[in-house]
């Protein structure tokens, strides 16, 4: 019964797909294979087994489709059909247009056979490749569903029962004590009487000195020679010294304002780096500083400038000197700023 059928001929007629028709296949199989592996990972960014997997999935489909094209073009000039108009039909409608043309060529012939058995391979064929097929398009479903079973975590467990309540403190008895039980007469008279008696104060003590000094009582004396001789030599003791000067605090100034900028005695220019002027690079380096006491440059820093420049105005400023400023008689620091251009000659 299967020889009867298109895949595979009959004794009784040649075979419809000769050797040209399973290369054209095998041709096909191997171009859309390649085509699906080198051109999958451009459009997403999958694992290289899930694009394997996806890729032979396609050759299979694109040899396939070109075997039934190439039986459909063959079988249609066995019998004399329209070749064009089937071959358009299948294109467009592949498995679709395939059971189309069994169907139509069995009319046409009185071979039923050669439309039912094929349908029924093509049906079981479909139901057992999506069976095989679904898990390898999907593999990364399985493994993280087992995943997912292995790493759930336990339950948490039970919250600890609640502290036992504490227990009500005793109630506090109150003995309140009126006027009237103060001022009533005692009921039973005690038989002994405790006698509170006053403790003596103790006597002063008198400070004394060791091998005693001439004119002393034993003993010592509250105020005798002894604190008469230490306050004399108290009353004698020079005064305590002054309290040390405040000391001088530095004073600052920023120029701007009303008041007048510092004069500038030794500025060199700084050289133009190299680089900088290779690049073609020039602008304005603004940098924060202080000018001490004697004209001197300190606390040198940078507000902004290009990266390149800023370490050849650095260098240069840090040489300058100033005029001493000087603020009611005494010379002071002055916070300033000062810009350093770098111009390209023409």
């Amino acid at each position: 019964m299967f020889d009867d059928t298109l895949l595979d001929s009959s004794t009784k007629r040649a075979p419809v797909l000769n050797g040209t028709h399973w290369l054209i296949a095998l041709v096909a199989t191997v171009a859309v294979f390649f085509a699906g592996y080198f051109g999958f990972p451009m459009l997403s960014a999958n694992e290289t087994s899930v694009i394997v997997t996806q890729s032979i999935i396609l050759a299979v489909l694109g040899g396939a489709f070109a075997l039934g094209l190439c039986y459909v073009l063959a079988d249609a000039k066995r019998y004399g059909f329209s070749r064009a108009g089937w071959a358009i039909v299948f294109i467009l409608l592949p498995l679709l247009g395939f059971i189309l043309y069994l169907i139509y060529t069995a009319a046409k012939t009185g071979d039923w056979k050669r439309a039912t058995l094929p349908i029924a391979y093509i049906f079981e064929a479909l139901v057992i490749g999506g069976m095989i097929l679904y898990p390898l398009i999907y593999t990364s479903a399985l493994p993280k569903a087992q995943l997912m079973t292995f790493l759930s975590a336990p339950p948490p467990p039970p919250p600890p029962p609640p502290p036992p309540a504490a227990a009500a403190p005793a109630p506090r008895i109150i003995h309140r004590v009126s006027m009237e039980d103060i001022m009533r007469a005692p009921t039973v008279i005690p038989k002994t009487v405790a006698v509170v008696k006053d403790e003596p104060e103790p006597p002063p003590t008198a400070t004394g000195v060791v091998g005693g000094v001439p004119g002393g009582v034993p003993g010592g004396q509250m105020g005798g020679i002894l604190g008469g001789v230490l306050g004399g030599v108290m009353s004698s003791a020079p005064p305590p010294p002054p309290p040390p000067p405040k000391p001088h605090v530095t004073q600052r100034i920023r120029v701007g304002g009303q008041v007048e900028g510092a004069r500038l005695i030794f500025g060199p220019k700084p050289e133009y780096p190299p680089l900088a002027k290779m690049a073609r690079i020039q602008g304005e380096v603004r940098l924060d500083a202080v000018i001490s006491k004697d004209g001197t440059i300190e606390n040198l820093k940078v507000i902004s400038g290009h990266p390149l420049l800023v370490s050849a105005a650095m260098a240069a400023v840090a040489r300058w000197r100033y005029q001493p400023t000087m603020l009611n008689g005494d010379a002071v620091e002055v916070a300033t700023e000062i810009d350093v251009n770098f111009t390209l000659a023409e």
